[in-house]
This record gives structure tokens, sequence and C-alpha cells, in this order.
């Protein structure tokens, strides 16, 4: 069945969405391509530099980072600006706010406590990890608490819990040998030029990607700009100054062609790419058939180490609790969010909600989370090839609910088979807004529980992100019971970030907790990528990151894109993140709590 035939009554026809969405698709993207020559002059600029940034002093390099602060708030309002304009939303939009949060606020609270990190490093020569932050788990597992950590959190993410859980080998008298990286083990350090392959669809990730490089590894950096999102590159050129003046950062323009050139140029030691695990496997085992038969022989064709964050098909399991209508609102809203934050275009995007077949709410909550879709305003579908994926999604689910106006409008599919050896909605990343539904049974919530947890480890691909949604009645019985726990689940799923009762998004944005798949993959085998990044505390042997959240939070959280007045709170929090002080606290609240 064509997706151009197919009918909705809920949304413009498929053949008006076709057109915008081809317009979009096939735009001129204003790209900067950086010459041959001009490469190869950068990374041998590098290249002299990089012994030398090892040699720079803690506090030099302190001084770095403030600069950096410095820089991403001067630059700020024209990130999110420039960003608006290019996902093609009118100047004052409420939706912003995405840019706001995903990308400064996200930049200056990272950046921020790496500094803290630092200070404490220069003080004593280790992270500042206290005895009262450590416990282990039943099982021997160490689990470190990071956040709330200081007043301010505990001000601004009154009941939020994050944690950082450490690979089996991590003990409690070996810990601090793994934390710090090259800032606590110089001798582990060599002089080395890495080659950052920057995401195009959030302005935060490259910037973060070049912070674990140069100063969790100790490598200076060549940051490639992706062509979508390739207009930022000056901005933070600017924010980045010192860096770059002096040698250790450089920013490169450029499709393919001249990702693949870096790729293999002699003078580059270390790649990070944030992407695909198709473009992965390109990079590391060459294109085509000869390609494929590398990766089944599993013979890269790259001899350089390459880490890697590629995405996810993020599950959402949502506990069968008794809700009322507030909590139905809010859990709408909140996997509404999931879905179509930022157009859908996350890694950490909601893409396979899992339900209790049982559940008596379950069509309550379906119906309430289709109602909060149709609500939200349309918006163009600015990455590329975000037409074909939902093309080839609804043409697989021609039952699909097509939620909203726009080219690729909010789509739910609910109720997929999870019986089926082979199904899209459980191997293809739709990177847009398109989410599937499966219902499973399971005797008891626990039981449910369980097999949930089973479902998303064995039939999903990837492992980055993953979410638990659960009342606290329920939980209490469920941990009065004991069969099956929320905290089992926790411990089993295999997936770098785990949030509970929020979007796993919150993980992504803390900096204190890292980001990246879990652990364990190799490069035949890539899922969603080896290494983690953003990682202000620099854990260097991190296994997972847990966020816990209240059930239901008032006021609306910011990163909700039901908040109207989201932007002006994001505005405000790049002000108390580049600088905190309890004066700027009043201001940010004044708008949270009018949401």
């Amino acid at each position: 069945m064509s997706a151009v035939a197919l009918p909705s009554v809920e949304s413009p026809t498929l053949d008006a969405r076709a057109l915008d969405a081809r317009a979009l698709d096939a735009r001129a993207l204003d790209t900067k391509i950086t010459s041959r020559a001009e490469l190869d002059r950068l990374v041998a600029g590098l290249r002299d530099h990089a012994a030398g940034w090892l040699a720079v002093p803690l506090r030099r390099k302190m001084d770095y980072v403030q600069a950096m602060i410095e820089g991403v708030a001067a630059v700020a309002p024209r990130v999110v600006a420039a960003a608006v304009e290019a996902k093609g939303m009118e100047p004052g939009d409420s939706r912003a706010a995405e840019d706001w949060i995903a990308g400064p606020v996200v930049i200056l609270r990272t950046l921020r406590i790496l500094k803290e990190t630092m200070a404490q490093i220069e003080a004593t020569g280790r992270v500042g990890i206290e005895p009262h932050q450590v416990h282990t788990r039943p099982d021997g597992q160490l689990v470190v608490d990071v956040m709330p950590e200081g007043a301010y959190d505990r001000i601004l993410y009154n009941g939020f819990t994050a944690e950082v859980w450490q690979q089996p080998h991590v003990t409690r008298l070996n810990l601090d040998a793994h934390m710090g990286g090259v800032l606590t083990k110089p001798e582990t350090a060599k002089p080395a030029v890495a080659l950052v392959l920057g995401a195009g669809n959030v302005a935060s990730i490259g910037p973060l990607d070049v912070m674990t490089k140069l100063f969790q590894e100790g490598q200076v950096c060549l940051l490639k700009w992706n062509p979508v999102n390739d207009y930022l590159g000056p901005l933070f050129a600017e924010a980045f100054a010192d860096l770059i003046r002096d040698g250790f950062l450089q920013m490169t323009y450029g499709g393919a062609d001249v990702g693949a050139y870096l790729v293999e140029h002699p003078g580059i030691d270390e790649i990070h790419i944030t992407g695909s695990a198709r473009t992965h496997d390109v990079i590391v085992f060459g294109p085509g058939e000869e390609g494929a038969k590398r990766k089944a022989a599993n013979r890269p064709r790259l001899q350089k180490r390459i880490t890697s964050e590629l995405g996810n098909i993020t599950p959402i399991i949502i506990m069968p609790g008794v809700w009322n209508r507030a909590d139905l609102q809010f859990h709408a809203e909140s996997v509404a969010t999931m879905m179509t934050q930022n157009g859908g275009f996350n890694c950490n995007a909601a893409k396979v909600l899992v339900t209790h077949a049982d559940w008596p709410q379950r069509e309550a909550f379906l119906d309430r989370l289709r109602s909060v879709l149709r609500s939200l305003e349309g918006r163009p579908a600015y990455y590329p090839g975000a037409l074909d994926r939902f093309r080839q999604f609804v043409d697989t689910y021609p039952d699909a609910n097509l939620l909203g106006p726009g080219a690729v409008p909010p789509t739910l599919i609910v109720d997929v088979d999870t019986e089926r050896k082979s199904q899209l909605a459980f191997e293809m990343e739709a990177f847009c807004q398109v989410t599937a539904e499966v219902a499973l049974t399971g005797h008891g919530p626990a039981g449910f529980l369980k097999r949930a947890v089973a479902f998303c480890n064995d039939r999903l691909s990837g492992t980055l992100a993953a979410g638990i949604v659960v009342d606290d009645a329920l939980r209490g019985t469920l941990d009065l019971e004991a069969r099956y726990t929320v905290e089992d689940a926790i411990a089993d799923l295999r997936y770098g970030g785990i949030a509970l009762n929020h979007w796993p998004g919150v993980c992504y944005g803390l900096g204190s907790t890292p980001w990246g798949a879990f652990p364990g993959h190799t490069l035949d085998d890539i899922q969603s990528g080896i290494g983690m990044v953003h990682n202000a505390k620099l854990f260097d042997a991190a296994q997972k990151s847990v966020v816990r959240g209240p059930f239901r939070y008032l006021p609306k959280p910011p990163w909700f894109v039901t908040h109207t007045h989201a932007a002006e709170v994001g505005e405000r929090l790049v002000d108390f993140e580049a600088d905190p002080t309890p004066a700027k606290l009043p201001g940010i609240f004044a708008f949270a709590v009018r949401g």
C-alpha cells in the first residue's frame, strides 16, 4: 500500500506532506567546505601542539574551561536564533526552548561541573567523590551518587537523583584509579589528534564530544561539523577562541567526502562519531559488498581507535498502575515530549512504548497521548531523509495513527505484533516523530516487568537509553512482594542511560551522568556504540547512568513540549549555569511555574 495514498482524517493528506518534506530534504544547505590543503594544514598544526597540550598545567586548563563557559554564554542567543531559523520555525517560537536547553544550557552545566571536578583534582589529586556517595548493591556492583550535589541541585531539580553504576571490576578500593582520566593518570596519556565527527541534530553534541577528548583523554581535536548544522561552527569557534588560537582545537566543514578524507588521514590518530551504525560500519569496514564481507569476517579496514554514540530504539516501559486524570495527563505530555522534542530527531526519542495488555487504563492512556499529540503545532521535518523513513514506516504499518499537521506528523503505531520474528519498529530507528507501542502479557505487574525487560534487551536494537514509568503505590507493592522489583529491572536493563518516570534524555543533559551505550559492543556488532562522553565527573569505567524522578512533578518540567514558557526558562538557565547565584533563581521559577 502506498504511503501517498494513505488517507487520514486527523492530518493533511500525505500528498501535501510529501511536497512539503521533499522541498525541505532537497533544500540547498548552506554548506561550508574546507579544502584538502586547508585540512592538511589544520591537522599538521594540531599534531604540532598535541604534546604541548599534555604539558599544559591543570590550572591553565581550568582557565580554558572558564573561557569556554564565558564564550558559550556570550553566543547562546545567536546559537538559538540560528537553530530556530534553520529548523524552519519563526522567531519567538516557544519551541526555541529545545535549543536553549539541549544546546547552551547542557554545555554550560557540563563545563561548570567539569571545572569543579578539575578544582577537586588540583586540590587533592583525585575526583571529589565522598564516602557517603558510594554504595554497593546486593550483587556487589558499585554505585556512585552524583545528584543532587549542592543546594542548587536540590532547589532546581527537587526530587531528582542520579547515580553512576560502575563496571564490575570497579570496587571501593580501586574507584579512584578509575576516575579522572589523564588528569589523574598523566602517565597514561600519549600525544594524539582526535577527529570528532559532529552530529547534525543537537547543538551540544559536538562541543561536548570535544570536551571529553580534550580534558578526559588528553587529545587535541579537529571537530568536523555536520552539514545539517554547520551554521553553528563560526559561533562555537568564537566561543572556544582561546583553544583555537593556541592550536589545541580546530573546526572544519564539509560532507561525507571531507569526513572520508579525514578518517584516512595519517595525521589523525583517533575518531569519535555521533551518528548511525551504518555510517560507523562504512568508516570501519568500508562501503558496499566488500565492506559487508569485512564486517562478517570482523576484518576492520580502519586501524585506528574509534569511539561512537550511534542512536537507539529507545523503549519506555509503562507499568500498569492506577492513575488519576492528572497522572494520565502528565505522562501523556511526558511521552509526547519524548516523541516530538526537536521533531523526533533525537537518539533518545521514545521509539517503543511497552504496556501491559491487561492494564485497564491502557486505552485511556493511549487516547490521552493521541490528544496531546494532536494539540501540538506542526513543524518542518528539517533533518534530511525524514520523509523517506516516515514513508517506510507508514507503508509497513498502514494502520498507523497520523496525529497532526506537518511534513512528518507525530505518528503512533499501536499493538505491534511481538510474535513476528522481524519487525521494522524493533530494528530500525525511525529518527523522526514515529513511535510504536507493544502490549505484553505477564502474570501481574512483576511478571510483566520481567518480560518487558527481556523484550527490550533481546528484541530492540541499541543499548543507549531506556525508561520506566511506575507510580509510587505500585512500586511499593513490587518492593513488598520482592518477586521482581523496579530495582531488579534497572539492574537487568542493558542500557547506558536509564530514567525512572521521566525522559531518558535527562541522562544526556545532567553533565554528571556519563552518556553512551552499555559497555561490551564490538566493531562488528556496534549497536549504540563504544565509549562514554559528556562525562564531567570523569568516570573512566562507567556502566550506566540512572536518573530517578518523582512520578509527577510540579512545576511542569521545562523540557516538556507543552510548556508555554520553557524558552524563557532556558534563557535564564543559561545565565544561571554560566555563573550560579541565588539572585538568579527567582527569575527561573517565575517562568517555570507558568508552564
